[in-house]
């Protein structure tokens, strides 16, 4: 008896290891109805359309977990992904444009960090006044016409790894493994439990809070920046609203994944998974037809089920 308890508590303890199975389940019963769904470039366009969203998704949970939010995102990888655009079609190199996309979505996030600090605010709510500010910042910038790179930028999109593997997938995997790192071996892991855990008390302990929880804004910029890099090379062209909407789904990927909005626990490969179980869904729906609007539905309907799951999953760890 104690053995089975044993076993219940180790699954109940690890979201991972449910969507595992919900992603198992999801596939088998979608190869049933279609067995075009495990074909090979199926299963890789389904690792391309989650690449970008996987990066997103792997700032936001060093944000969440310190109890901290930005929904500044979208807005972020849109002006970044138009700043960069305009400097490859005036000449600039890739590299060089790239590396300014990436500095620019980390000031933006770390900007909100300093006013969130600054005025002691949630940050968001700083964050959603500052999407409005550099979607303007954006739209100022291009006088809202398409910035396109079609042909400049591609590479990194078209290269696959033995013929298969997309490389932007390989990269968004990449980032998900440095994030893993920092959150389960490094000191600024430590401190972002810590803070997201009690504030007060990680601050009584030593830490030294704002400067640590403007390390993590920053942090958060780097992969949002990172992911605007891969959006460009996927997509050929940027728009202000070019990310809208990558916000909510990262949250929601990261909330899905085990993490609780109100911070001091999650971990990356829960995240990854509620990447995948996005990615799949929207893939399955796509393969069965349901009308896009619909997909939308069922997009919002999967993070309120999720949050439910993970809600009866605490209260059965609980009574355990």
């Amino acid at each position: 008896m104690n053995d089975r308890n044993n076993l219940k508590y180790k699954i109940l303890s690890q979201q991972w290891l449910i969507l595992l199975l919900i992603i198992l389940l999801i596939s088998v019963l979608t190869a049933l109805k279609n067995p075009r769904f495990l074909m090979l470039n199926n299963v890789m366009n389904i690792f391309e359309q989650i690449a970008v969203l996987g990066l997103v998704a792997a700032g936001a949970t060093i944000l969440i977990i310190s109890g901290n939010f930005d929904i500044s995102v979208g807005a972020v990888i849109g002006l970044s992904s138009c700043l960069m655009a305009m400097m490859m079609n005036a000449g600039i190199p890739i590299p060089a444009a790239a590396a300014a996309g990436i500095l620019t979505a980390m000031f933006c996030t770390f900007f909100n960090g300093v006013l969130a600090i600054l005025f002691k605010a949630p940050s968001f709510i700083i964050s959603l006044a500052t999407t409005s500010v550099y979607t303007g910042a954006a739209l100022y910038l291009t006088k809202g016409v398409i910035q396109t790179v079609y042909g400049k930028f591609d590479t990194m999109n078209r290269f696959r790894l033995f013929g298969a593997i997309p490389l932007i997938f390989i990269i968004s995997l990449m980032g998900c493994v440095v994030v893993g790192i920092i959150l389960r071996y490094t000191q600024i892991g430590r401190r972002i439990f810590a803070i997201g855990s009690n504030e007060k008390a990680a601050f009584l302990s030593g830490i030294k809070v704002t400067r640590n929880k403007l390390i993590f804004f920053a942090l958060n910029g780097f992969f949002v920046g990172l992911a605007a890099v891969l959006l460009l090379s996927r997509v050929g062209s940027a728009l202000p609203s070019t990310g809208a909407g990558y916000e909510l789904q990262a949250m929601g990927a990261v909330v899905i994944g085990g993490a609780p909005i109100n911070g001091g626990k999650g971990n990356i490969v829960g995240t990854f998974f509620g990447v995948l179980l996005m990615g799949l869904i929207s893939n399955v729906l796509n393969i069965l037809g349901v009308n896009s609007y619909l997909q939308e539905i069922a997009s919002g309907a999967l993070i309120i089920i999720s949050l439910g799951i993970s809600a009866i999953r605490v209260h059965m760890l609980t009574k355990n």
